[in-house]
Protein backbone atom coordinates (compact mmCIF):
# COMPACT_ATOMS: atom_id res chain seq x y z
CA UNK A 1 0.00 0.00 0.00
CA UNK A 2 1.80 3.51 -0.47
CA UNK A 3 2.19 6.18 1.96
CA UNK A 4 -1.32 8.12 2.60
CA UNK A 5 -0.20 11.77 2.87
CA UNK A 6 -2.15 13.13 6.11
CA UNK A 7 -2.56 16.70 6.95
CA UNK A 8 -3.57 18.64 9.71
CA UNK A 9 -3.32 22.18 11.28
CA UNK A 10 -0.62 23.47 13.52
CA UNK A 11 -2.37 23.74 17.28
CA UNK A 12 -3.01 22.20 20.15
CA UNK A 13 -6.01 19.97 19.78
CA UNK A 14 -4.76 18.44 16.45
CA UNK A 15 -1.53 17.44 17.78
CA UNK A 16 -3.26 16.13 20.53
CA UNK A 17 -5.21 13.89 18.38
CA UNK A 18 -2.71 12.72 16.01
CA UNK A 19 0.12 12.26 18.52
CA UNK A 20 -0.26 8.51 18.68
CA UNK A 21 -0.41 8.44 14.91
CA UNK A 22 2.58 11.05 14.80
CA UNK A 23 4.67 8.82 17.39
CA UNK A 24 3.86 5.30 16.23
CA UNK A 25 1.93 4.47 19.35
CA UNK A 26 -0.85 2.26 17.40
CA UNK A 27 -0.62 -0.29 15.18
CA UNK A 28 -1.96 0.78 11.95
CA UNK A 29 -1.51 -2.97 9.34
CA UNK A 30 0.08 -1.61 6.35
CA UNK A 31 -1.29 1.49 6.49
CA UNK A 32 1.76 4.38 6.61
CA UNK A 33 1.00 8.06 6.79
CA UNK A 34 3.10 11.14 5.61
CA UNK A 35 1.93 13.69 8.29
CA UNK A 36 2.39 17.75 6.88
CA UNK A 37 1.18 20.70 9.00
CA UNK A 38 -0.45 23.99 7.59
CA UNK A 39 -3.53 26.22 8.71
CA UNK A 40 -6.78 25.28 8.07
CA UNK A 41 -7.48 27.68 5.28
CA UNK A 42 -4.30 26.17 3.17
CA UNK A 43 -5.35 22.99 4.03
CA UNK A 44 -8.71 23.76 2.52
CA UNK A 45 -7.34 24.94 -0.23
CA UNK A 46 -5.39 21.83 -0.68
CA UNK A 47 -8.31 19.60 -0.60
CA UNK A 48 -10.46 21.38 -2.87
CA UNK A 49 -7.51 20.43 -5.20
CA UNK A 50 -7.33 16.85 -4.40
CA UNK A 51 -4.17 16.75 -3.31
CA UNK A 52 -3.96 14.85 0.44
CA UNK A 53 -5.10 11.42 0.91
CA UNK A 54 -6.69 12.60 4.30
CA UNK A 55 -6.81 15.49 5.86
CA UNK A 56 -8.46 18.26 8.41
CA UNK A 57 -10.85 20.62 6.84
CA UNK A 58 -13.81 23.00 7.87
CA UNK A 59 -17.20 21.92 7.66
CA UNK A 60 -17.87 25.03 5.02
CA UNK A 61 -15.16 23.82 3.16
CA UNK A 62 -16.71 20.38 2.82
CA UNK A 63 -19.64 21.62 0.83
CA UNK A 64 -17.45 21.66 -1.80
CA UNK A 65 -15.17 18.80 -1.35
CA UNK A 66 -18.28 16.60 -0.51
CA UNK A 67 -17.92 14.24 -4.19
CA UNK A 68 -14.45 13.69 -3.67
CA UNK A 69 -13.68 13.22 -0.07
CA UNK A 70 -15.99 11.33 3.16
CA UNK A 71 -15.92 12.44 6.38
CA UNK A 72 -14.32 10.61 9.10
CA UNK A 73 -16.51 9.89 11.89
CA UNK A 74 -13.86 10.80 14.68
CA UNK A 75 -11.90 14.16 14.81
CA UNK A 76 -14.17 16.59 14.97
CA UNK A 77 -13.71 20.01 16.44
CA UNK A 78 -16.85 20.67 17.63
CA UNK A 79 -17.95 23.69 19.96
CA UNK A 80 -20.31 23.13 22.49
CA UNK A 81 -22.07 26.36 23.45
CA UNK A 82 -18.38 28.30 22.20
CA UNK A 83 -16.66 28.95 19.15
CA UNK A 84 -14.65 31.51 17.00
CA UNK A 85 -15.09 34.65 18.84
CA UNK A 86 -15.30 38.38 17.42
CA UNK A 87 -13.43 40.47 19.01
CA UNK A 88 -12.67 44.60 18.64
CA UNK A 89 -10.50 47.16 20.23
CA UNK A 90 -14.26 48.91 20.94
CA UNK A 91 -16.42 47.66 24.23
CA UNK A 92 -19.44 45.23 22.91
CA UNK A 93 -21.85 47.42 21.52
CA UNK A 94 -25.81 46.74 22.72
CA UNK A 95 -26.23 45.02 19.43
CA UNK A 96 -22.89 43.43 17.74
CA UNK A 97 -25.02 42.14 14.71
CA UNK A 98 -25.90 45.69 13.96
CA UNK A 99 -22.96 47.40 14.37
CA UNK A 100 -21.11 44.75 12.41
CA UNK A 101 -22.15 45.71 9.43
CA UNK A 102 -20.41 47.35 6.80
CA UNK A 103 -17.32 46.52 9.10
CA UNK A 104 -13.97 45.70 8.31
CA UNK A 105 -13.44 42.38 9.88
CA UNK A 106 -10.34 39.67 9.47
CA UNK A 107 -11.08 36.64 9.16
CA UNK A 108 -8.81 33.42 8.99
CA UNK A 109 -9.71 32.16 4.83
CA UNK A 110 -13.14 32.34 2.96
CA UNK A 111 -13.58 28.38 3.23
CA UNK A 112 -12.84 28.51 7.36
CA UNK A 113 -16.83 27.72 8.72
CA UNK A 114 -15.96 30.68 11.67
CA UNK A 115 -16.36 33.06 8.46
CA UNK A 116 -19.41 30.65 7.16
CA UNK A 117 -20.75 31.36 10.77
CA UNK A 118 -20.09 35.16 10.95
CA UNK A 119 -22.08 35.17 7.82
CA UNK A 120 -24.89 33.82 9.32
CA UNK A 121 -24.88 36.04 11.75
CA UNK A 122 -24.52 38.91 10.10
CA UNK A 123 -23.83 38.79 6.06
CA UNK A 124 -23.18 42.54 5.97
CA UNK A 125 -19.42 43.13 6.30
CA UNK A 126 -16.00 43.14 4.41
CA UNK A 127 -13.60 40.22 4.82
CA UNK A 128 -10.07 41.07 5.52
CA UNK A 129 -8.13 38.08 4.86
CA UNK A 130 -5.55 37.37 7.49
CA UNK A 131 -3.67 34.52 8.85
CA UNK A 132 -5.21 33.31 11.72
CA UNK A 133 -1.95 33.96 13.90
CA UNK A 134 -1.90 37.64 13.02
CA UNK A 135 -5.88 38.65 13.21
CA UNK A 136 -5.41 39.76 16.84
CA UNK A 137 -2.27 42.13 15.99
CA UNK A 138 -3.63 43.55 13.18
CA UNK A 139 -7.11 44.25 15.07
CA UNK A 140 -4.63 46.14 17.64
CA UNK A 141 -3.08 48.31 15.05
CA UNK A 142 -6.37 49.20 13.68
CA UNK A 143 -6.00 47.51 10.33
CA UNK A 144 -9.48 45.50 10.66
CA UNK A 145 -12.02 46.95 12.74
CA UNK A 146 -12.66 44.07 13.96
CA UNK A 147 -11.15 40.02 14.31
CA UNK A 148 -12.75 36.62 13.71
CA UNK A 149 -10.28 34.38 16.25
CA UNK A 150 -9.25 30.54 15.88
CA UNK A 151 -7.47 28.24 17.54
CA UNK A 152 -5.72 29.84 20.95
CA UNK A 153 -6.32 33.09 20.37
CA UNK A 154 -10.34 32.44 21.36
CA UNK A 155 -7.92 32.23 24.96
CA UNK A 156 -5.59 34.94 24.39
CA UNK A 157 -7.36 38.20 22.76
CA UNK A 158 -7.84 39.84 26.45
CA UNK A 159 -4.11 40.33 26.56
CA UNK A 160 -3.76 42.29 23.88
CA UNK A 161 -6.71 44.70 25.15
CA UNK A 162 -9.41 43.55 22.63
CA UNK A 163 -13.18 43.01 23.86
CA UNK A 164 -15.37 39.95 23.00
CA UNK A 165 -18.34 40.95 21.48
CA UNK A 166 -20.00 37.67 20.24
CA UNK A 167 -18.85 34.03 21.12
CA UNK A 168 -20.67 32.29 17.83
CA UNK A 169 -20.71 29.38 18.54
CA UNK A 170 -22.64 30.51 21.80
CA UNK A 171 -24.92 32.22 19.26
CA UNK A 172 -25.15 28.98 17.10
CA UNK A 173 -26.50 27.25 20.30
CA UNK A 174 -29.00 29.63 21.51
CA UNK A 175 -30.41 29.91 17.63
CA UNK A 176 -30.40 25.81 17.15
CA UNK A 177 -29.82 24.12 20.53
CA UNK A 178 -27.22 22.50 19.06
CA UNK A 179 -23.27 22.58 19.30
CA UNK A 180 -21.42 24.23 16.29
CA UNK A 181 -19.07 21.65 14.36
CA UNK A 182 -15.87 23.77 12.89
CA UNK A 183 -13.87 20.85 11.61
CA UNK A 184 -13.34 17.28 10.70
CA UNK A 185 -11.21 15.21 9.03
CA UNK A 186 -11.83 13.50 5.02
CA UNK A 187 -10.26 11.38 3.31
CA UNK A 188 -10.30 10.32 -0.49
CA UNK A 189 -13.51 8.45 -1.35
CA UNK A 190 -10.84 6.68 -4.18
CA UNK A 191 -9.06 4.96 -1.74
CA UNK A 192 -11.89 2.77 -1.72
CA UNK A 193 -13.99 1.05 1.46
CA UNK A 194 -11.07 -0.57 2.78
CA UNK A 195 -8.56 1.27 2.97
CA UNK A 196 -11.16 4.70 3.94
CA UNK A 197 -12.31 2.35 7.05
CA UNK A 198 -8.78 1.40 7.96
CA UNK A 199 -8.20 4.91 7.78
CA UNK A 200 -11.12 5.52 10.21
CA UNK A 201 -10.27 2.84 12.78
CA UNK A 202 -6.66 4.32 13.10
CA UNK A 203 -7.76 7.45 13.93
CA UNK A 204 -10.82 6.98 16.09
CA UNK A 205 -7.26 4.84 17.78
CA UNK A 206 -5.28 7.66 18.25
CA UNK A 207 -7.78 9.80 19.46
CA UNK A 208 -8.31 7.57 22.21
CA UNK A 209 -4.77 6.43 22.87
CA UNK A 210 -4.12 9.82 23.21
CA UNK A 211 -7.14 10.40 25.88
CA UNK A 212 -5.96 6.96 27.53
CA UNK A 213 -2.62 8.99 28.28
CA UNK A 214 -3.54 12.13 28.56
CA UNK A 215 -0.50 13.75 30.36
CA UNK A 216 2.27 12.48 27.66
CA UNK A 217 -0.32 13.77 24.57
CA UNK A 218 -0.78 17.41 26.31
CA UNK A 219 3.56 17.53 26.70
CA UNK A 220 3.44 16.69 22.84
CA UNK A 221 1.04 19.40 21.67
CA UNK A 222 2.47 22.09 23.91
CA UNK A 223 4.71 23.18 21.47
CA UNK A 224 1.82 23.82 18.93
CA UNK A 225 -0.13 25.83 21.82
CA UNK A 226 1.04 29.40 20.55
CA UNK A 227 0.91 31.86 23.55
CA UNK A 228 -0.37 29.34 25.86
CA UNK A 229 1.10 27.76 28.93
CA UNK A 230 0.55 23.83 29.96
CA UNK A 231 -2.60 25.16 31.91
CA UNK A 232 -3.84 27.35 29.08
CA UNK A 233 -3.12 24.42 26.52
CA UNK A 234 -4.58 21.90 28.97
CA UNK A 235 -7.94 24.01 28.38
CA UNK A 236 -7.57 24.23 24.83
CA UNK A 237 -7.24 20.90 24.58
CA UNK A 238 -9.99 20.16 26.59
CA UNK A 239 -12.49 22.55 24.34
CA UNK A 240 -12.38 20.64 21.39
CA UNK A 241 -10.86 17.19 21.85
CA UNK A 242 -14.51 16.45 23.48
CA UNK A 243 -17.10 13.21 23.36
CA UNK A 244 -17.82 14.25 19.96
CA UNK A 245 -14.09 14.28 18.79
CA UNK A 246 -14.25 10.10 19.32
CA UNK A 247 -17.35 9.85 17.43
CA UNK A 248 -20.23 12.66 16.13
CA UNK A 249 -23.19 10.95 17.16
CA UNK A 250 -26.40 11.45 16.20
CA UNK A 251 -26.07 14.84 18.06
CA UNK A 252 -23.04 15.80 15.79
CA UNK A 253 -24.16 14.54 12.87
CA UNK A 254 -27.36 16.74 13.00
CA UNK A 255 -25.48 19.82 14.09
CA UNK A 256 -23.43 19.22 10.79
CA UNK A 257 -25.96 18.57 8.42
CA UNK A 258 -28.28 21.51 10.01
CA UNK A 259 -24.83 23.93 9.29
CA UNK A 260 -24.66 22.93 6.02
CA UNK A 261 -28.52 22.90 5.31
CA UNK A 262 -28.24 26.84 6.55
CA UNK A 263 -25.29 28.03 4.70
CA UNK A 264 -27.05 26.55 1.44
CA UNK A 265 -30.63 28.71 2.42
CA UNK A 266 -28.41 31.67 3.31
CA UNK A 267 -26.49 30.95 -0.57
CA UNK A 268 -23.46 30.88 1.38
CA UNK A 269 -22.59 28.10 -0.15
CA UNK A 270 -23.72 27.12 -3.89
CA UNK A 271 -25.98 23.68 -3.21
CA UNK A 272 -26.97 22.04 -0.03
CA UNK A 273 -24.98 18.82 0.49
CA UNK A 274 -25.23 16.05 2.71
CA UNK A 275 -22.48 14.80 4.72
CA UNK A 276 -21.10 11.16 3.86
CA UNK A 277 -19.58 9.30 6.93
CA UNK A 278 -17.42 6.23 6.45
CA UNK A 279 -18.52 3.45 8.77
CA UNK A 280 -16.21 2.09 12.18
CA UNK A 281 -13.85 -0.77 11.39
CA UNK A 282 -11.81 -3.11 13.16
CA UNK A 283 -8.10 -1.88 12.87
Amino acid sequence: MPTLRLAHSPDADDAFMFFALAEGRIDTGDRRYLHELADIETLNQRAVRGELDVTAISFHAYAYLADAYALLPSGGSVGDRYGPRLVATRSRPDDPSVALRGLRVAIPGRLTTAALALRLFQPDFEPVLTPFDRIEERVAAGEADAGLLIHEGQLTYASRGLHLWVDLGEWWHAQTGLPLPLGGNVVKRSLGDGVTRGVAADLRASIAYGLAHRDEALRYALPFARGLDAAGADAFVGMYVNHYTLDYGDQGRRAVQLLLDRAAAARIIPAPVEPAFVEFAAP
